[in-house]
């Protein structure tokens, strides 16, 4: 009997004590990847520009013009806050907005010279620093880290 209620209130090995598998591999997987996230953003063409307003110029150099709505959505953040982060590239220079052709009412938002040549810079060396840490691996390293990145895909997709 002593058995059986142990057996009833012991916890399997992949789960923790409130039923859920995978706990420790999740909490370790987020804190990994927040950490590489932010070891990538200080590898930045300008220091000044704030990791939101770079991500909505890669938006634009990946995807093309969007409207203010657009990039609202895309980003999960409010228009009103989309706004202010479109005024500030705006004024630095990095973004244009132009009347649509077809509806004269929708604004187009696109990249400028200067806001292109931004994304390049900060995506080569963005690249070159993980190039660098990649290049210290070792062989089986870099092959798992290659594997991880079609998982990481996989899970990001969901």
């Amino acid at each position: 009997m002593l058995t059986i209620l142990m057996s009833l209130t012991e916890t399997p090995p992949d789960t923790d004590s409130a039923g859920h598998q995978f706990a420790d591999e999740a909490s370790a997987f987020r804190m990994a990847t927040f950490r590489l996230a932010r070891r990538l953003r200080a590898e930045r063409a300008v220091d000044s520009m704030s990791d939101g307003q770079f991500a909505v110029l890669a938006v634009l150099k990946v995807h093309g013009p969007h409207t203010l709505g657009e990039l609202a959505d895309r980003e999960r953040v409010t228009p009103p806050s989309m706004t202010r982060t479109v005024n500030c590239l705006e004024e630095s220079g990095y973004i244009t907005r132009t009347p649509d052709e077809v509806d004269r009412r929708k604004v187009n938002i696109d990249l400028t010279d200067d806001g292109l040549a931004v994304v390049l810079e900060t995506t080569r060396r963005r690249d070159a620093w993980l190039e660098e840490a990649i290049g210290e691996l070792s062989p089986e390293g870099r092959a798992t880290l290659a594997a991880a990145a079609e998982i990481m895909l996989g899970v990001a997709a969901r």
